[in-house]
């Protein structure tokens, strides 16, 4: 290395001797880096930080969150979704939700943080609603280590988790209430982009009028692990997860409160996505999952046996106006072929933030699913983003149920397993305008259309007080602001 420093210093001498030689050239104007705008750490932080040097130890901060929703015909009571008459499905309501936080890093290798969560919600017919919960805590933690000191990271306490794109561990965002979980998480790094995070955790069930306790009769733990190192222009990740649910669990809080019936569930993936530019204009990322272990239901045991593949790619024009991406995307998440034969073929969702994935409407997820699609999106301005999607849905399998976004397949009006219809459940199309006018807001406009396909007409079409089909809709309009 020292020889080389030596060569590389005599060969810059060399040139410059020889440089000053020639006669002098006109000087040309530097060409300078286009200039950067600062980071902001939020408008509380950076006037805080203006006024004392002590306030670069803290994080403070407040969001305020409202969105206005109009569902019609699908979406509010699953076992209704469709049905031209008879049936009062249709629901509008508005959402507010507030977040103030607390952040203290008085150390490069100690952090302390806490986050309190108020959701409310203004006339909903869903009664209690799911996105209703006054003020509570949502995180509270303690995080030690310092990769740069030591390469192990621990933190406990109540915390979001989130891995990947969040298909199968996510914060649930979108939801008025969102997620986290009392959880302990290592995490090792062996390198700058390389870690292992192993974790133990138990989700927080969301109370209205009560402290929000986590379901000590679920434990859900893990081995996640991430590099960008093993090839260059991959994210390249893999996991092993584990959620074991005791027979308790549907009252472990209270009655009727807490999680899912007696289950096993290990599931082992792997996740691949392309980094920023390394494949020019393309982008693409995949991630497939098997599962197994029992699941009890009806009071049998059932053997688990499910998966899912997932995957997307596009191509961004971003010397054109706008820089107009366009993608194709598929999702697969496996059905149960025979409800006697005593196993469970249906994909477990576990912990994933749905709404982002399969049709913006929450109207089904990842189980009995058979899903491709075309996106669209577009940038006329900076602050400005457009997208389209158009969404097709068949089932899996249709010896299994038509499974809403969350909670059991829809069995009743007509729904129930269906095996003799086709399996073409219909589609959907989602129109998103989202406008940021400055770094703390945030402001969107949205609307949905399913039509429904045979499976969907040939189900409700089996009670002829149903009046038969109708398509659904949903509108909506949200703004946040973070301080």
């Amino acid at each position: 290395m020292t020889i080389l420093k030596i060569s590389a210093s005599a060969l810059l001498l060399s040139a410059t001797c020889l440089w000053a030689g020639e006669p002098a050239a006109s000087p040309k104007a530097p060409v300078l880096p286009p200039v950067k705008e600062p980071v902001s750490a939020g408008l509380l932080n950076d006037y805080l930080r203006t006024q004392s040097p002590a306030f670069s130890e803290w994080d403070l901060g407040v969001q305020f969150r409202t969105r206005y929703e109009l569902r019609d015909d699908a979406g509010s009571f699953p076992n209704r979704d469709f049905i031209s008459r008879g049936q009062n499905n249709s629901n509008d309501y508005f959402l507010f939700r507030e977040k103030v936080h607390v952040g203290w890093q008085p150390e490069s290798w100690l952090k302390v943080f806490v986050q309190g969560r108020g959701a409310q919600v203004a006339s909903d017919e869903r009664d209690p609603s799911q996105d209703e919960d006054v003020f509570d805590l949502h995180q509270a933690y303690i995080q030690l280590g310092d990769p740069k000191l030591f390469p192990l990271i621990l933190k406990v306490g109540r915390q979001e988790m989130l891995y990947g794109d969040e298909r199968f561990i996510g914060i649930g965002d979108w939801s008025n209430t969102g997620r986290s979980f009392d959880a302990v998480n290592l995490r090792w790094s062996l390198g700058k982009a390389t870690w292992i995070d192993l974790f133990a955790s138990n989700v927080v069930i969301p109370r209205d009028d009560y402290f929000n306790e986590s379901n000590d009769e679920d434990l859900f733990s893990g081995i996640y692990a991430s590099s960008q190192e093993i090839v260059s222009t991959l994210e390249t990740q893999a996991f092993f997860l584990a959620r074991n649910v005791d027979s308790g669990s549907p009252n472990a809080i209270a009655p009727g409160i807490g999680g899912p019936s007696e289950r096993d569930v290990y599931t082992y993936g792997v996740r691949i996505k392309s980094l920023p530019k390394a494949f020019g204009n393309w982008d693409f990322t995949f991630e497939s999952a098997g599962q197994f272990g029992d699941v009890v239901s009806g009071g049998r045991e059932l053997d688990l046996q499910s998966y899912a593949i997932t995957g997307s790619f596009g191509y961004t024009f971003d010397q054109a106006w706008g820089k107009p991406r366009v993608g194709l995307g598929y999702d697969y998440g496996s059905g149960d072929g025979d409800p006697n034969d005593g196993k469970q073929e249906t994909f477990e969702q576990l912990f994933g933030t749905n709404h982002r994935f399969y049709g913006l409407m929450d109207l089904t997820g990842l189980r009995n699913t058979n899903s491709p699609r075309v996106s669209f999106s577009i940038k006329p301005t900076k602050k400005l983003t457009v997208s389209l999607d158009y969404l097709l849905f068949w089932l899996a399998d249709t010896n299994d149920f038509f499974y809403p976004e969350s909670g059991s397949g829809r069995n009743a009006n007509g729904y129930g397993r269906n095996p003799s219809f086709d399996s073409y459940v219909g589609s959907e199309i989602d129109l998103i305008v989202r406008y940021s006018p400055t770094p703390w807001s945030d402001l969107q406009v949205g609307y949905g259309h399913f039509f429904p396909g045979d499976y969907i007409k040939s189900s409700v079409g089996r009670v002829p007080a149903n009046g038969g089909t109708t398509g659904a809709d949903w509108v909506y309009v949200q703004a946040t602001f973070n301080f």
